[in-house]
């Protein structure tokens, strides 16, 4: 029987099955990757964050729409990695801010055509510039078209399946909209992605709900943050609890903000109507949740002793008691990375914090959230190093209100590890952001890695197994040898005006090609400084940083 309204049961199974269809075919998204390159990752990004997403809604017990989609988009939001990812997120969240308009448990069809409007509307606001030809693209052309029919459709399956065969259509599309695309031979990615979640949401529709895989990694088994040697734990314990108040209407925040503040650090102070949501963390969490409890009725409560959880995961006995507060820093570097020798080389340079990560893996904002709030500094600087990071890394900024983050736009490691170079900790953080950005802005970088398919971009034509010069996003050459490649780039990349070049050379570098590389650059341009790092990089063999 069709269905006129979605209940909150209905939308749960909707999309936990849209995200196992999606994480079933996460793969063949990936290889939509419109460079021939081994690090293809949209799919796999649209499918964790999902998956984070039903993570946080599979026990809910509401039957309210509001309440489960409002959960959805909360995990989503925490959840999201690379550009693809928060899209999605944004994307929810939208659907969300149209949802909680209503009064009733349900939504009707009409009522769920505005949250598909609202999606698509929140998802372009979260990019600074939206590029059409995108996952953009196919939500607001599918949105559009079954709101502008919406008289036409009496049932939910009857929308859906107007909204699918238009994003199957907007997605043929784009490579019209997007030339790099329609050059690939590709479409995009993350608007195939998208389709995958929809086409599971329909088959739940269908009463054809598809098995779930078990999901044994958590966020931080994939790319945890990690502090460099030992974590000082300040506070002991990760505290908590929900209050529901007495009286919502005379409550002053700062009477339980400034006494907690005082208690301990990583304060989340969060009141919805007549709920407050407190997480700090602290050596009296007892104290706490007493504090809390002059307020309102408690609702629910947790305090983790962070301490045993951290000796346990580094495989430690038992940690000692609390030690004297460490002395809070002015600045706290917060760096993505892959590759041990890079770890190190970002370590020498003072990073406070790395998040292992990069193209292939692109960390969660949760990641990045539960870094800076152990991060024990006035200020957090974050080198994102890759572009498909940045969004995920700005995000922070809107979720931890109370903190000083920066956001430095690092493309590539290279760029990070110079961009370090002017860091000054001795200096105002206004001062900081405009050197650092400054040395971003006007130093070139680049990459060698190889080719996994045939097909031509901006007049280059690459063959499968080909070695690729990439700079700032842009195939230079294709080459039989990644020697022949690398000279093509560092042709490009060096002039009278530069002075040093750093090459990060990866796990599968070979010693004499590297010999010839380092003297090909002097050939270049005689009186550059060349330093040398291994890297121990996977997929790109030499990654070049030039000044």
């Amino acid at each position: 029987m069709p269905n006129q309204k979605i209940s909150g049961k209905l939308f749960k199974q909707m999309v936990t099955n849209g995200a196992v269809h999606l994480k079933n075919n996460h793969k063949e998204i990936d290889h939509l990757n419109v460079f021939p390159v081994p690090d293809g990752d949209t799919g796999t990004n649209m499918q964790m964050t999902m998956m984070a997403g039903i993570k946080e809604i599979i026990n809910a017990e509401s039957a309210s729409i509001v309440d489960v989609s409002k959960i959805l988009s909360r995990g989503l939001l925490m959840g999201a990695r690379g550009n693809s990812g928060v899209i999605l997120s944004q994307f929810f969240r939208g659907v969300y801010s149209e949802i909680a308009k209503i009064d009733e448990a349900y939504a009707t069809v009409e009522q769920f055509i505005q949250a598909l409007v609202g999606g698509y509307q929140m998802a372009y606001r979260a990019v600074m510039d939206p590029v059409e030809g995108t996952i953009l693209t196919v939500v607001r052309e599918s949105a559009e078209r079954v709101l502008r029919d919406k008289s036409k459709y009496d049932s939910v399956e009857k929308v859906m399946a107007a909204y699918l065969k238009q994003a199957n259509q907007s997605l043929q599309e784009t490579p019209n909209l997007l030339p790099v695309l329609k050059e690939a031979g590709v479409v995009d990615s993350g608007g195939a992605g998208f389709i995958k979640i929809v086409e599971g949401m329909i088959m739940a529709l269908e009463g054809q709900m598809l098995s779930e895989e078990a999901q044994k990694e958590s966020h931080e088994d994939y790319h945890g943050a990690h502090n460099l040697g030992d974590v000082e734990i300040t506070y002991g314990y990760c505290t908590e609890f929900i209050i529901k108040l007495y009286d919502e209407k005379n409550f002053n925040p700062s009477d339980l903000r400034d006494p907690l503040n005082a208690m301990g650090d990583s304060l989340v102070f969060v009141q919805d109507e007549d709920l407050l949501k407190v997480h700090i963390h602290t050596d009296e969490p007892g104290v706490a949740i007493t504090l809390g409890q002059k307020y309102g009725d408690l609702q629910t409560l947790k305090a983790d002793n962070m301490r045993l959880q951290n000796a346990t995961i580094l495989g430690k006995e038992t940690p000692a008691a609390t030690k004297k507060p460490a002395e809070k820093k002015t600045y706290a570097i917060l760096a993505v990375a892959s590759g041990e020798g890079i770890k190190k080389a970002y370590k020498d340079l003072g990073i406070d914090i790395i998040i292992d990560g990069g193209q292939t893996m692109n960390p969660s904002t949760e990641s990045f959230v539960n870094a800076i709030e152990n991060a024990n500094a006035e200020h957090v600087i974050i080198l994102p190093n890759n572009k498909n990071i940045i969004l995920s890394a700005e995000q922070t900024i809107d979720l931890l209100p109370d903190r000083s983050i920066s956001v430095i736009k690092t493309k590539n490691i290279g760029q990070g590890y110079a961009t370090m170079i002017a860091f000054d900790p001795t200096v105002t953080l206004d001062e900081n952001l405009e050197a650092m950005t400054d040395v971003a802005d006007n130093m070139t970088y680049g990459e060698i890695t190889f080719a996994v398919r045939d097909t031509e971009i901006k007049g280059v034509k690459i063959n499968n197994g080909d070695y690729m010069a990439i700079s700032k996003d842009q195939i230079l050459a294709a080459e039989k040898t990644k020697y022949e490649a690398a000279q093509r780039l560092l042709d490009n990349l060096i002039d009278t005006s530069r002075e040093i070049i750093t090459i990060f050379y990866g796990k599968d570098y070979e010693e004499e090609e590297l010999e010839q590389i380092v003297a090909y650059a002097k050939k270049c341009h005689p009186d550059i400084e060349v330093d040398l790092i291994e890297g121990k990089q996977d997929i790109y063999t030499y990654v070049f940083a030039v000044e």
